[in-house]
């Protein structure tokens, strides 16, 4: 029998607000690390985007953080990302209220004075970036030495973004008993030494996949030139509607943007280069449909937290495997299906063999794109196509590729006009690494309020659901 939040030692006015709001079984991160969060020990969660884990360190933090003096939050949370912190803000402060606490959000792109004056007032959770809370601190709108809950989200992306020397700085500043929630989704290299500095004894809550609800995505890598790179992703996006392009640089998705719209396909770029208000209201049109795709750099993947994106696309490969997996989790969250396409030009094909190797999967040729309109759909679970559907836990077939890709192959490829579902597939992949430390597939909640969209991913017409199969 499944555990409820009550049974967990969750106090009674929180579980019923949850249950209001439709969320009444617990996911897996979230089953494992209240316990003990609730019991004031560190935890050490692993856990990766949409997973659930907001509410396994919120839930803690609105039932033990203290009230705050001026200047003197009691509890940080600290995000790598502005969209991040501006989330998790407003997932905790429902919590929050219930119990007469107080939070706001602090980082940069957007005038200070707003932030001092409330710090000012007394707020009892800070949720910041590092550069931004260094500043306030700098500026003394802000002395931490009351600081008695630290939550680290995301610290593997800390790391990755070169934020951890400043981590180390602040947590040097907060008391020494404080409790410390970590979650990553990794915990490994940099991270452990943060876990083995900064925690005391911490509980791991490390949540392995269980066959059912390993991730539903589908990871092709699709064969195309770099002249037709631009027409195959208009293509796609016109057939998924809502999708995540991802390039290398903040000039290259201002320029693909552009060219887009000559395609006729609406989006919005974001990037470093934009202030959080161009930031904000490009995720909001995204958000409520009003494009079809937000074009972003690796910079902005982890600050996109948007339900029902039904396709992230590489425009460009990304540089290791920590990248792929940050930017695929933008789509099959929560244990949703969802596509990620990477493309693969003749300039790229060495990193990309690279790339799947360090994913663990089956090194071989793209599979070739050919027909208008092909990619990512009819993939059924025949024989006669190779390779590019095997990637990341579902069987991939030879229709995904790109509308007028060059075939560099013999394999045989839905074509525009071909049936769906009859594109050949290879072999069964060996788990998707964007996804599966137990994805929450038992449906918690209405994906606007921070717990996935167990609702989506019926996917495409023809497309076929397949057991994936365990991550090597």
């Amino acid at each position: 029998m499944q555990s409820t939040f009550a049974d967990l030692g969750v106090s009674s006015d929180i579980t019923a607000s949850l249950r209001n709001r439709g969320i009444e079984i617990p996911f897996a991160i979230q089953s494992s690390a209240l316990p003990p969060g609730l019991d004031g020990r560190d935890v050490c969660g692993k856990a990766p985007t949409g997973s659930g884990k907001t509410l396994a360190f919120g839930i803690p933090l609105a039932t033990r953080v203290g009230k705050a003096k001026s200047r003197r939050p009691r509890a940080l949370v600290l995000a790598p990302t502005r969209e991040l912190a501006a989330q998790i803000e407003r997932e905790l402060k429902p919590l929050l209220a219930l119990k007469g606490r107080t939070a706001c959000s602090v980082y940069g792109g957007v005038g200070m004075e707003p932030q001092i004056r409330a710090l000012r007032k007394g707020v009892d959770v800070v949720v910041a970036c590092p550069g931004r809370l260094k500043d306030l601190v700098d500026r003394k709108a802000m002395v931490l030495d009351d600081v008695e809950i630290v939550v680290i989200d995301e610290a593997d992306r800390m790391a990755d973004m070169g934020f951890l020397p400043e981590v180390r700085r602040i947590l040097d500043q907060v008391r020494e008993d404080r409790q410390t929630l970590l979650f990553s989704a990794t915990l490994d290299g940099d991270v452990d030494v943060l876990i083995r500095r900064y925690q005391n004894q911490p509980v791991t809550c490390e949540v392995a996949p269980e066959r059912d609800e390993i991730d539903r995505t589908e990871h092709l890598f699709v064969e195309t030139s770099s002249h037709l790179r631009l027409e195959v992703t208009a293509d796609l996006i016109r057939e998924h509607k809502s999708v995540a392009v991802f390039c290398r640089t903040k000039h290259g998705a201002d320029r693909v943007s552009r060219q887009l719209a000559k395609e006729g396909v609406s989006s919005v770029a974001i990037h470093g280069d934009r202030s959080q208000a161009q930031r904000d209201r490009a995720l909001e049109s995204f958000r409520r449909g009003r494009v079809e795709a937000l074009i972003a750099t690796d910079v902005a993947a982890r600050g996109i937290h948007v339900d029902d994106v039904a396709c992230v696309i590489h425009f460009d490969p990304p540089t290791d495997s920590k990248d792929y997996i940050h930017r695929s989790g933008r789509t099959g969250r929560a244990g949703a299906e969802g596509v990620v396409i990477t493309l693969v030009t003749e300039h790229v094909t060495q990193q990309v063999r690279k790339l799947k190797q360090d994913l663990g999967y089956e090194v071989g040729p793209a599979a070739p794109g050919t027909g208008r309109k092909s990619a990512g759909r009819g993939q059924g679970r025949g024989n006669r196509s190779g390779g590019a559907r095997n990637q990341g836990g579902r069987p991939q077939g030879g229709s995904q590729g790109g509308n007028r890709g060059a075939a560099k192959s013999g394999d045989r490829s839905r074509s525009a006009g071909q049936p769906r579902g009859q594109a050949g597939t290879s072999s069964r992949g060996q788990g998707s690494p964007s996804r599966g430390q137990g994805s929450p597939s038992r449906g918690q909640g209405s994906p606007s309020r921070g717990q996935g969209s167990p609702s989506r991913g019926q996917g495409g017409p023809g497309r076929r659901r397949s057991r994936p199969a365990r991550a090597a």
